[in-house]
């Protein structure tokens, strides 16, 4: 072990603060807990809604940190959340700003997903669309 700790956690936090400095860089915010909780909240309401297969095809390819943060508190028991409308996934994403609302929180969630699909393969970012309802698919970045 080196002197600075095991380089799979140094790789780990690494990779999870590219995807911030990403997220940061996307909406031209300054602000990296704001990011964490941006990516962390599009994270859960996604993995809400998408079916357990899918979720751990998807989860594979995030990196070790994102991959936790993804699978944190998830009860995979749980049936999918419903939502249809992008305006309720949206909300639901919104809803851990409750106290700092984002001045344009449909831009921050096409942002998340746009960070998300830069680093999950393009196959593997069509499945989960595949299994969103239309509003919701809007959201990602095209292909």
């Amino acid at each position: 072990m080196s002197a600075l700790g095991l380089r799979i956690f140094d790789k780990s936090v690494q990779d999870a603060n590219v995807w911030l400095d990403e997220v940061m860089e996307q909406l031209g915010w300054d602000d990296k807990q704001r990011a964490y909780r941006l990516l962390r909240s599009t994270l859960h309401v996604l993995r809400d809604r998408i079916q357990l297969n899918e979720n751990v095809q998807f989860a594979a390819q995030l990196p070790t940190l994102v991959r936790g943060i993804f699978y944190e508190g998830w009860q995979p028991s749980r049936p999918c959340t419903d939502q249809k409308r992008a305006a309720d996934f949206i909300a639901s994403v919104e809803a851990a700003f409750d106290t700092d609302p984002n001045a344009d929180p449909e831009a921050a969630v096409r942002a998340a997903f746009a960070v998300i699909a830069l680093h999950v393969s393009a196959g593997e970012i069509e499945d989960v669309k595949s299994s969103l309802p239309p509003g919701i698919r809007a959201l990602w970045p095209a292909s």
